[in-house]
């Protein structure tokens, strides 16, 4: 076994494949995955069926909104700015009960616990983990997920095969793609007379989708404009000639889902639909909500939590939320074509990691925030943990997001120091 820091470094550094992971972007490196308890572990795993049950009861409940069985602004308020069309072709009966296969919530972990800041619909990141959790594993690290458990996990996504399709505004996450597209082919093709990729990563600009052939869509549904062609995509998986996923449904790519979580009208559906378990556990980890929305209230009411009659009122806030209130004023002007969030702020407690330094050779630590990815996917009606990336950006920096100064390792089990006992 691997054991010296330095060894480890080499090691790391010499599994990095020759085209990179992500394009014209790096990141620091570690020695050693971010270490998580047991117990949040055992945490972990059970938000990935929690997450799933959501997913399906936003399906739901936009889907009564559009019969009339739940209010019609539901559906208004997540279909404002779509295309006609396609907000028509995600109603159709044969996309009624697709769920996305993945899901990747973005947990900022707290003094207390975590929260969850979002739910990314199309998240990048899925080759990167896949790799970090091979040569991590290979150092005799413990990382969620195992060794393979990225790659098992989107063999299920794709189980014969298919289409990875990247858009020129998602290039950034090609090379991961092609990297886990690789080794699927090199180590899950099972005839191997037949040389033909059964994975291919391919641009989603003019592509021709071939019966029987499924597809997996790395691009996000606003940027269907920009990608030449698509139309006959769409047609085809309305034919159900092909399978496409992420489902194409704009509406469960809307970050607007936390705030009608916490819109009291609305309490009883998710307590039904999510069960009284489920519902107060997800109550911990999704932060309060707003919606943007500037319609007037009646002069008796205020907006929950911020006791406030009109989103333009300043009064009761300090300089430093005056300056939000004036991003407020112009999300208030575009709602009715983008309607937009305001969410509560829950600030990331400080951990120390260390990190490779490239300018003086040494290893250092860093004392930064913590982003964890837990990537869950669906397989057979059953949600399972295949892998957790985790970032680590210095104390200093606003945002929480993989950058050339922040770390980006995969996250392990640790019974003796792990974080979140």
């Amino acid at each position: 076994m691997i054991a010296t820091v330095e060894n480890k470094l080499d090691a790391i550094q010499g599994a990095l494949p020759s085209e990179g992971l992500f394009a014209e972007k790096d990141w620091l490196i570690s020695p050693d995955a971010f270490p998580i308890s047991e117990k949040f572990a055992s945490e972990l795993e059970q938000l990935g069926h929690r997450l799933f049950v959501f997913q399906r009861a936003c399906n739901q409940l936009y889907q009564l909104s559009v019969r009339g069985k739940q209010p019609a602004w539901i559906a208004q308020y997540l279909d404002a700015g779509k295309p006609a069309e396609l907000v028509e072709l995600s109603r159709q009966k044969i996309f009624r009960d697709e769920l996305p296969r993945v899901i990747r919530p973005d947990l900022i972990l707290t003094e207390k616990s975590y929260i969850i800041a979002e739910i990314d619909s199309v998240p990048g990141g899925i080759g990167l983990t896949a790799w970090l959790n091979r040569t991590y594993s290979a150092l005799g690290q413990d990382v969620i997920g195992g060794q393979e458990g990225m790659l098992d996990g989107f063999q299920k996504v794709l189980p014969n095969g298919g289409d990875i399709l990247v858009s020129a505004e998602s290039a950034t996450y090609r090379p991961e793609m092609e990297w886990l597209a690789a080794q699927l082919n090199l180590h899950r093709t099972s005839n191997l007379e037949d040389p033909t990729p059964k994975w291919r990563v391919v641009p989603a600009e003019n592509y021709e989708p071939q019966p029987g052939h499924d597809v997996y869509r790395f691009f996000e549904l606003f940027d269907l404009p920009n990608i030449p062609k698509i139309e006959a995509l769409l047609r085809s998986a309305a034919e159900g000639k092909v399978r496409v996923t992420p489902p194409l449904k704009p509406f469960l790519e809307e970050k607007m889902w936390f705030a009608l979580f916490w819109l009291k009208p609305l309490r009883q559906f998710w307590r039904r639909e999510l069960g009284d378990k489920y519902f107060l556990k997800l109550r911990q980890v999704i932060p309060y909500t707003w919606l943007l929305d500037p319609t007037p209230l009646p002069q008796h009411a205020v907006i929950p939590r911020l006791e406030i009659h009109d989103w333009r009122e300043p009064a009761k806030f300090s300089q430093k939320e005056r300056d939000l209130l004036l991003k407020v004023s112009h999300a208030l002007t575009n709602f009715a074509i983008q309607p937009t969030i305001l969410q509560q702020f829950h600030k990331g407690s400080l951990f120390e990691h260390p990190y490779y330094d490239g300018e003086s050779g040494e290893v250092r630590t860093m004392k930064g925030r913590i982003r964890l990815c837990p990537y869950y996917f669906v397989e057979d009606d059953r949600v399972k943990l295949r892998g957790a990336l985790t970032t680590i950006v210095p104390a200093d920096k606003k945002l929480i997001h993989g950058m050339r100064d922040g770390i980006l390792v995969p996250t392990s089990m640790n019974t003796v120091n792990g974080p979140r006992s």
